[in-house]
């Protein structure tokens, strides 16, 4: 037997080397490197692959593969191995210790992973037990104990970090986390002392730094690492150090409980603060790591001892101004500005009477701070931004966004008196006529002014008005200038609707930028914001800005964005006009539009009139989207009925009548275009939306047009329209008829595509689910018909389940979610969940424990609960059933886990959210993955 074992071993061994020659010449062996590991002989004949007369790349697999069983395979260690394995392992991280490297790191892996494996338990003394065996006495100089040295070095780095990649359970984690711990002092005592040899090499050392860095994330205090960063700051001198050093500082200070170790902090202040001149040549040098170590230091700022900390305030302050222009002189200045929102953060904590001191020593820092970032958001001169590449111009933008947060943030620290401050500078500017000042310095400041009132309530300041007036005055010869103009307008929208004498001020400032296609997105935003905000107060300025809106359209200066922009515009203006004005006014806006269409009607489909038909549908959607006439009394003292009353002759829905023909013209000849078809849905979808009730006059003969589109060519956008009929209109009793037809004539031809294959169809389920999940929500008794047959729509929800596309499950959860609460009051439903409701429990525990996304999970604990809450009885015997088959829905189940699940799922008849809970632990479990990192991320 013996003998037999041998030939076995020596048979595996001899396909394992051919294996790792494969793997050595590149050839593909995924499935056969995973069977060598996993089986029972890798145990024996990885240490053969070690073989000092092997190459490598054999000698790689083989300490891989000794990683692999003890991570992987554990319990396959045969018995009383464990102490032999332990010795081997040390002894061949010695044997490697002097390379290769890959070998060597590859087996101080394996060796970090017995560790976590018995640290607990059976070697408490582990990491004492190793530092033991490979320090000798021989000095870190010589090569062979330097080389003893980095193997221990490397070993204790990755041991923390195969904690971190492992798939231990959370329990487990911690656990090992606090054991390896306590080992800190041992460890940091050895790293401090290599640190702190002036003969130790440089790879020693800088192999010290990433331990300290990689157990850091034990949680360690600063207080027990506190001589580790004096060490570590001394080596910021020595250039080859320099960036280890750094991020390992950073590492340290960085802790989430540094704040506690105030004294450990102000001991190496004095260290920091002589890095000033250090700091001036990194900036000039473009060195950002140093700029890391000041920024962070700088963060830990204690209340207690500031003015030791004004100084590094200063330096950071100097970063945040370096000269020149992000990013094509430096990149550094961008790394601070997170420590100013950290820094006010600090002060806006402290108690009252604190908060008061520091307030009177910091907010001339952040005015001063104010000074500097618009400076740095500066453009540069005209000749040099043109040089600029399409990337750095990128860059560019980004940081303004950041200084433009920074702005705003600030002002909640300086309030009003930031607002005067810009005030009084662009004013000065403007009218100062002995010091002549350049555009870029005049968008600066009206960069500020935007920033704040982008997002912050300016209605008390008193400076605005003065804004508005100095607006005018600016010549715009200037792209950015003029943009930034344009923004600053539509930034004070909101301010305009309260002051609306003030608009004829800025207006004309707008509608003059609408012809100019380089100012398109900022002139056509402001123009839509001003239309939203203040339309109650347009009515003098309506004909400008129909008559320049206009012929700006016409003239196609705009992109097709900013053309929906500027109708949306319009339909908020004129739903604010007189009644009387605005029929006429929406008609002679969108005739020449009709016409046009009407053109490209008559015209054989080709690609080239395709694009235009579907523009101008757009346009006039999102001109019916904003057309609101039930906003028209929003001012009014008189509150309007809870119930909104029809509008007769609605203007919308004179023009759509009007218009009725040409669609379906237009639609009889692109029927087979989904983008002409979703273009012509979403005219009327977004009408609907904004006219709700008054879009009645066309609900029968848009019921008609629906069921021809989707007859002929079945589209998700035919369905989500047909779902806004029925969520508006469904309860209208007069509009029963046609709607109800409708839903019959789509389901009956939605089956006949589940019948021959609706697996190329996921939207069109999807938007077929959602429809019917409405309709019993919004109108369950459609149901009682005899033509709407709702047992085939619960069979088609079966078959959408197996769909992987995790939006069409979540419109299946939510159907059968609907359709489960209406058990008892539709016959149809209680008789097909009574029929085939055990089947639709076996499709979803499939679902739940196979490969379906997790946040889908809320999703089915809501069917459960729907079934758990209306139809108890029949659930309990739709479950037992359902798990009584060994191995159903996976093999991971037991017996007693399917038990526990039952009783959980029939007891939970209140709390959703305990629902989703017992769904999840049955997934996890299903899936064999309960106690793993997933199930904590899940």
């Amino acid at each position: 037997m013996l003998f037999l074992n041998f030939l076995f071993i020596k048979e595996s061994l001899e396909k394992c080397i051919m294996l790792s020659t494969k793997i050595l010449y590149n050839k593909n062996c995924d499935n056969e490197e995973r069977n060598a590991q996993a089986s029972p002989q890798a145990w024996h004949f990885c240490w053969a692959l070690l073989r000092p007369d092997k190459v490598p790349e054999i000698q790689f697999f083989g300490a891989s593969t000794l990683h692999a069983k003890i991570s992987r395979h554990w319990s396959d260690l045969p018995p009383g191995q464990l102490d032999s394995l332990r010795s081997q392992l040390i002894t061949q991280v010695g044997q490697f210790a002097s390379g290769p490297k890959l070998v060597l790191t590859r087996l101080c892996v394996a060796l970090a992973s017995l560790v976590l494996h018995v640290l607990a338990e059976t070697w408490p003394t582990a990491v004492p037990d190793l530092l033991c065996a490979f320090q000798t006495g021989e000095s870190v100089t010589e090569a062979d104990g330097q080389a003893r040295c980095l193997a221990l070095l490397e070993l204790l780095a990755v041991l923390p970090e195969e904690l971190q990649s492992s798939r231990i359970p959370a329990s487990r984690r911690s656990q090992l986390r606090s054991a390896l711990a306590v080992d800190w002092s041992s460890v940091c005592s050895l790293l401090q002392q290599l640190l702190q040899r002036p003969d130790a090499p440089c790879p020693v050392r800088e192999r010290v730094l990433r331990c300290v860095s990689s157990w850091l994330t034990l949680d360690i205090t600063l207080k027990d690492s506190e001589g580790l960063l004096e060490s570590c700051l001394a080596l910021l001198k020595e250039s080859e150090l320099f960036d280890t050093a750094v991020e390992t500082i950073v590492s340290i200070i960085s802790q989430p409980d540094c704040q506690r170790f105030a004294d450990s902090l102000l001991k190496v202040v004095p260290q920091v603060l002589g890095l000033q001149e250090q700091l001036k040549k990194a900036v000039q040098d473009g060195d950002m790591e140093t700029l890391d170590i000041m920024i962070y230091m700088t963060l830990l700022e204690q209340v207690d001892h500031w003015q030791g900390f004004q100084a590094l305030v200063s330096m950071i302050m100097s970063c945040t101004g370096t000269p020149g222009h992000y990013p094509v002189d430096e990149t550094s200045s961008s790394l601070t500005l997170t420590f100013w929102y950290t820094l006010q953060d600090d002060i806006t904590s402290l108690d009252a009477e604190r908060q008061t001191l520091y307030l009177q020593i910091y907010r001339p820092v952040y005015f001063q701070l104010v000074d500097v970032l618009l400076q740095k958001a500066c453009f540069p001169r005209d000749e040099d931004y043109a040089a600029w590449s399409a990337d750095d111009k990128e860059q560019f933008k980004t940081y303004r966004v950041d200084i433009s947060d920074t702005l705003m943030y600030v002002y909640e620290l300086l309030g009003p008196e930031l607002l005067r401050s810009l005030y009084d500078k662009l004013g000065t500017l403007l009218t100062d006529t002995t010091h002549p000042s350049s555009w870029q310095d005049i968008e600066a400041l009206l960069f500020g002014f935007q920033s704040i009132a982008e997002t912050v309530d300016v209605s008390y300041s008193d400076v605005i008005p003065g804004l508005i007036g100095l607006i005018p005055l600016i010549t715009a010869n200037n792209v950015q200038l003029a943009e930034t103009i344009m923004f600053t307008i539509g930034s004070l929208a909101e301010w305009l609707a309260d002051h609306s004498l003030m608009l004829a001020s800025v207006l004309p400032v707008v509608l003059h930028g609408l012809s100019d296609a380089d100012l398109s997105v900022a002139c056509v935003s402001a123009l839509k914001r001003i239309c939203r905000e203040c339309r109650h107060d347009l009515h003098l300025h309506a004909n400008d800005i129909m008559a320049v809106s206009q012929a700006v359209l016409v003239k196609d200066i705009h992109k097709s964005p900013q053309c929906m922009w500027i109708m949306q515009a319009l339909g908020f203006l004129l739903s604010a006009l007189p009644s009387d004005e605005i029929l006429g006014k929406l008609l002679s806006l969108v005739t020449p539009h009709i016409q046009q269409l009407e053109k490209l009607a008559s015209e054989p489909p080709s690609s080239a009139n395709k694009l235009p038909i579907v523009h101008i549908l757009g346009l006039l959607s999102d001109l019916f989207s904003t057309f609101d006439l039930n906003k028209q009394s929003e001012r009014s003292e008189v509150m309007r009925p809870v119930q909104t009353q029809p509008h007769h002759n609605n203007p919308v829905v004179v023009v759509l009548q009007q218009a009725f023909p040409l669609i379906q013209t237009i639609l009889s000849k692109w029927l087979n275009e989904p983008e002409v078809v979703e273009a012509v849905c979403a005219v009327f979808e977004k009408s609907l939306k904004t006219l709700l009730h008054d879009f009645a006059p066309l609900v029968t003969q848009l019921c008609e047009l629906i069921g021809q589109m989707f007859s002929a060519y079945p589209q998700a956008s035919a369905l989500d329209l047909t779902r806004q009929l029925v969520h508006i209109f469904g309860c209208e009793k007069d509009l029963f008829s046609p709607i109800i037809a409708l839903l019959e004539l789509i389901t009956n031809i939605t089956m006949s595509i589940f019948q021959l294959g609706s697996r190329d169809h996921p939207d069109v389920v999807e938007s077929f689910m959602q429809l019917h999940a409405q309709a019993l929500r919004r109108k369950s008794d459609l149901y009682l018909s005899d033509h709407l047959d709702i047992k085939a729509v619960f069979y088609c929800g079966i078959l959408s389940f197996k769909f992987p596309e995790a939006p069409t499950l979540k419109a299946t959860c939510q159907l059968f979610t609907e359709l489960i609460s209406h058990c008892e009051e539709i016959p149809a439903v209680r008789e097909v969940l009574q029929e085939d409701g055990k089947l639709l429990l076996q499709t979803l525990l499939e679902v739940i424990g196979g490969q379906s996304p997790r946040s889908l999970a809320e999703h089915f604990a809501e069917v459960l609960f729907s079934a758990s809450r209306n139809c108890p009885s029949m659930l309990s015997v739709w479950l037992r059933e359902a798990l009584l088959p060994p191995g159903f829905p996976s093999s991971h189940l037991t017996t007693e886990h399917k038990e526990h699940f039952c009783q959980q799922i029939l007891r939970e008849q209140v709390s959703k959210r305990r629902m989703k809970d017992i769904v999840k632990e049955f997934a996890l479990l299903s899936r064999g993955l309960q106690g793993t990192e997933y199930a904590a991320n899940y």
